[in-house]
């Protein structure tokens, strides 16, 4: 291997932010954008259908890339996005890292062997990760390979919404809702009943066309801690302690062959999960412009270019139906979708 340092080479405006993103959120002074390691593994990849060129020097990465995207191949022809991981012996296993946007920039930073940049607008991002951080698969897809690859496709290729996503007889129905509202666990228990499953936590809407296509990530599920307490096949999935004290579960669903996974669906119908127990179960019927506002949340991570993309999606996708669905138990809720399915089969 040469001795020669090598540089990767970006526009001046996008060096100049990168690197002064880099230092400000890590406090080192030297350019992240010089570095003498080689990335001799490259591969391509397709999260969700689109291209993604991957370089990388440890074996880790690619691993981790297989079990994130080698479910997909190639289903639409666009320019393909890039990224780069090096991966260095320095440093520990990358805590909670933050999500801080610049412009046309966004970073990923845990510490300062842990941290990665992207850029927006060309589609382009990379990432330094100590060695044990990429040795840790789930941890690092979570914090780095799936953060990087699922915003950049984001950003111009399918919108991201907070929701997980079940079908019948090709009819899809998205699940919201904010964090710990339900929805992974009223997902799996649909699957279980013979729902297809589509995703768990995250539905992503195409954003060109005039249809309601949501993709999905059907073959990974992520729960809670407690999930075996209503799901007992999970219970040989031991949760694992994380260093910040978390607590998660993943599991491959073709360890489940009787569940039915698709990775597309058309949307039929959003619900909003409210296990709240405040009120009967039931169904409220939601106004358009309430359930738009609710359903694409915060966009201060996005430029103003990629917020207003979305709310062009977000309307369209509510062309179909929104509601609010109230029920307490998992029995009661999975009734409720049963009967709406049958509704809008009718």
């Amino acid at each position: 291997m040469s001795g020669r340092r090598r540089r990767i080479y970006y526009s001046k405006d996008a060096a100049r932010g990168i690197t002064e993103t880099w230092r400000r959120a890590t406090g080192h002074k030297m350019d992240p954008l010089v570095d003498d390691t080689e990335l001799p593994l490259r591969a391509v990849f397709h999260p969700l259908g689109f291209p993604l060129n991957l370089s990388t020097n440890s074996p880790d990465v690619l691993k981790c890339a297989t079990e994130s995207w080698g479910t997909w191949g190639a289903e639409f022809d666009r320019p393909p996005m890039e990224m780069q991981v090096r991966v260095h012996e320095d440093g520990e296993l990358a805590l909670d890292a933050e999500y801080r946007p610049l412009g046309h920039l966004s970073s990923v930073v845990a510490d300062r062997h842990n941290y990665a940049v992207m850029d927006l607008e060309r589609l382009c991002g990379y990432a330094f990760v100590s060695h044990k951080t990429a040795a840790d698969h789930a941890w690092f897809r979570w914090y780095f390979l799936d953060t990087i690859g699922f915003f950049m496709v984001a950003q111009r290729y399918a919108m991201a919404v907070h929701a997980a996503c079940v079908a019948r007889d090709g009819r899809g129905i998205l699940l919201a809702g904010e964090s710990c509202a339900g929805k992974s666990t009223l997902a799996w228990a649909c699957a279980r009943a013979g729902w297809t499953y589509v995703a768990d936590d995250a539905a992503h809407l195409l954003m060109d066309g005039d249809g309601r296509n949501v993709l999905g990530r059907p073959h990974i599920v992520r729960f809670r801690h407690d999930a075996p307490d209503l799901f007992g096949e999970l219970e040989r999935y031991t949760s694992r302690v994380r260093p910040n004290g978390k607590l998660g579960i993943e599991v491959p669903t073709t360890q489940f062959p009787q569940v039915r996974t698709a990775a597309r669906c058309q949307a039929e119908a959003v619900v909003f999960l409210d296990r709240s127990g405040r009120r009967a179960p039931g169904f409220e019927r939601l106004d358009a412009g309430d359930a738009l506002e609710e359903l694409i949340g915060e966009l201060s991570n996005h430029r103003q270019e990629t917020r207003t993309r979305y709310r062009r999606v977000a309307r369209r996708l509510l062309e179909a139906p929104a509601y609010r669905m109230r029920y307490k138990t998992l029995d009661e809720g999975m009734a409720l979708l049963g009967d709406l399915h049958e509704r809008l089969r009718a």
